[in-house]
């Protein structure tokens, strides 16, 4: 089986068309720059593993494992970020179908799940994400708050919308105010997308 290497993923719009939510500058950085340093430092910790086995050189094992779950969890988080993203003019304000239904059906209101995923996003503790993940177990939505880009992940919790709360996120436009940003989000989700996610899931 032929090994391939972790790629930074092509953006699905223009690094213009998410202002005034978010700017070009920043996304631009948060894309070129972090997301790419996730993706070069996952694909470094393989080729070391790689280099390690080829040579029988025993490596640390946890400090590599550490690393790698860091790099390649970031990398992951990222990619699916940008997808649950669209310019505000082709989104819609609230989700629709299935989505629609299993928010209602956990929180009460798309009003209550905005307010609690906005809380989780906001006091997540020093760099982290929010997510809205799906247990296949109870047939449940869920929220997952995700401390650096590992910590605190539920296993096998299928991811349908993240956001991403680490200052390199915001910080070009909104300084240190990570609620404006968090409520800003909400003008530029990509409903559609979080949708087929939950239908792909519950095939």
């Amino acid at each position: 089986m032929e090994k391939k290497p972790y790629v930074l993923p092509q953006l699905g719009f223009g690094y213009k068309d998410l202002e005034p939510h978010i700017s070009e500058a920043q996304l631009q950085l948060h894309h070129q720059k972090h997301h790419a340093a996730y993706v070069n430092g996952a694909n470094a910790i393989l080729e070391t593993l790689d280099k390690n086995r080829r040579e029988g050189i025993d490596g640390d094992a946890k400090a590599l494992s550490k690393a790698f779950s860091f790099n390649a969890a970031g990398h992951l988080l990222h990619s699916l970020f940008w997808e649950n993203l669209a310019p505000a003019a082709k989104t819609t304000p609230k989700p629709e179908g299935p989505m629609a239904k299993a928010i209602d059906s956990e929180f009460g209101s798309f009003e209550r799940f905005k307010k609690e995923f906005s809380q989780a996003a906001v006091s997540a503790e020093g760099s982290g994400w929010a997510a809205l993940v799906y247990c296949r177990q109870t047939n449940r939505p869920l929220l997952m708050q995700i401390e650096k880009h590992n910590t605190n992940v539920i296993p096998m919790f299928r991811v349908l919308l993240v956001l991403d709360v680490w200052e390199h996120a915001y910080y070009l436009d909104y300084k240190n105010e990570r609620a404006k940003f968090v409520e800003s989000f909400w003008n530029i989700v990509n409903w559609q997308i979080v949708n087929n996610r939950l239908e792909a899931i519950l095939k």
